[in-house]
């Protein structure tokens, strides 16, 4: 006797293919955009990863790039633009490191699947707490809570991140969160490294709340928060971390999702000369200190930094700046600092005046004071490649003039009127 086979019914096939789509799409949001090797760049160092670079902090060169101009999901490194616009707030006055935060519901309620200190709706820390709670632990809820705090909850903050990177030229860059959760945020290593770099400069005590190795958030808490940064040169003396401590190493901020793979921007810094780094899409959260340990050893062990003119030097062409109403027609003119480049080790540098730019008639007038701006100039220096780098530097006044008198001004309009007048004359022949 047969077996009675039962009919596959349409509505069970079709459940069928919706689970299994369901499935795939758990995979991970934007899974198609998910970090992985197929999306790795050859490059001369061996690295293992789909973009990085290495600048010169003061300057903003170039030392070493990879794909460094696509846009991907930086993960946490997106706090460093949460933590530039507290560091912003606080120097504008409208935020202090002892200003009580009141814990929003928001912020308490932020997902579970990330780093956090677990805040309570309420709760009230200082600016000053959550903020290393941010660059150390790198808690989302903490974030979540300033971003509040500034902009009365976190998407009217996200809007605020993204104007303020129209403002600072971060053309790749879309933000979608403060923490770096969501995969949508898009940033690309170059801009990453621009805004470190703004960072550093118009906030240098970021780095005393960056390279914290632990921090206590509580007083009742049992165990201290860690920094992800495992390269600190201060973990030299930690038994399981010495082997990734880099000396000067100082900052910056590590991250992690499955869309972006594991991140780090970095920063390193041995006598007058300091790097920033960024790697997107490293294998491991070991990998991306090593893969970034490569472009520092790269670049200390092959460039040295190389000033080429001098501070307070006479620039060809421009040894005297006209100005007017001054006891004397013209003033003195030099360079207002030194023109220094990073170079190869042993290579002579070629450099050329590329342009100069002085200020208007109107605002070159007597009084001049010694060291007050007079313009600027800008010169090219051309490596072994052939890549090209640019350094503007102010050219400023090398000593006073004072104002002239009325009579030796009206005296030299005079002789200026009757010299005018003179070739007038000249050219109607």
């Amino acid at each position: 006797m047969k077996a009675k086979v039962k009919p596959i019914r349409l509505t069970s096939v079709i459940a069928a293919f919706v689970a299994m789509w369901l499935v795939i799409l758990s995979l991970g949001s934007g899974a198609a955009a998910a970090a992985g090797k197929e999306d790795w760049v050859e490059n001369s160092l061996g690295m293992e990863l789909s973009s990085a670079i290495l600048i010169d902090a003061d300057s903003g060169q170039v030392i070493y790039e990879v794909n460094a101009d696509t846009p991907r999901p930086p993960a946490s490194m997106t706090k460093l633009m949460t933590e530039y616009i507290v560091l912003e707030e606080i120097t504008n006055k409208r935020l202090t490191w002892d200003q009580v935060v009141t814990v929003s519901e928001e912020a308490a309620n932020t997902p579970a699947d990330g780093s956090q200190i677990y805040l309570a709706q309420g709760d009230q820390h200082t600016v000053k707490d959550l903020y290393i709670a941010m660059a150390v632990g790198s808690a989302n809820d903490a974030t979540i809570a300033l971003a509040s705090q500034i902009s009365g909850g976190e998407q009217s903050f996200v809007a605020k991140m993204n104007e303020t990177a129209k403002e600072l030229g971060l053309t790749t860059a879309h933000f979608t969160s403060a923490t770096g959760l969501l995969d949508t945020t898009l940033i690309s290593a170059r801009d990453m490294a621009k805004l470190a770099q703004t960072i550093l400069k118009k906030h240098p005590d970021f780095l005393d709340y960056s390279k914290i190795q632990e921090y206590k958030f509580r007083e009742r808490d049992t165990a201290t928060m860690k920094n992800y940064n495992w390269m600190l040169e201060t973990n030299k003396s930690n038994t399981y971390l010495r082997a990734y401590a880099y000396e000067g190493v100082d900052g910056m901020k590590t991250g992690y999702i499955s869309a972006a793979g594991y991140t780090f921007t970095g920063t390193v810094k041995r006598g007058d000369t300091r790097y920033i780094s960024v790697v997107m899409n490293t294998k491991s959260k070991e990998a991306r200190f090593f893969e970034t340990a490569k472009m520092y050893d790269y670049a200390f062990n092959n460039f040295e930094k190389k000033s080429v003119l001098p501070a307070k030097s006479v620039v060809e062409t421009l040894e005297s700046v006209k100005i007017k109403k001054g006891v004397e027609k013209t003033v003195p003119a030099v360079t207002e600092s030194d023109i220094t480049f990073t170079v190869k080790k042993g290579a002579e540098p070629k450099i050329e005046l590329k342009e100069s730019n002085l200020l208007k008639e109107e605002e070159l007038v007597a009084p001049i004071t010694a060291g007050q701006k007079l313009g600027t100039v800008t010169y090219e220096y051309t490596d072994a490649e052939g890549n090209k780098v640019d350094r503007t530097v102010n050219l400023i006044a090398s000593e006073d003039v004072e104002k002239g008198g009325w009579l030796r001004l009206m005296f030299r309009a005079i002789g200026q009127f009757f010299v005018g007048l003179f070739n007038d004359i000249v050219n109607l022949f």
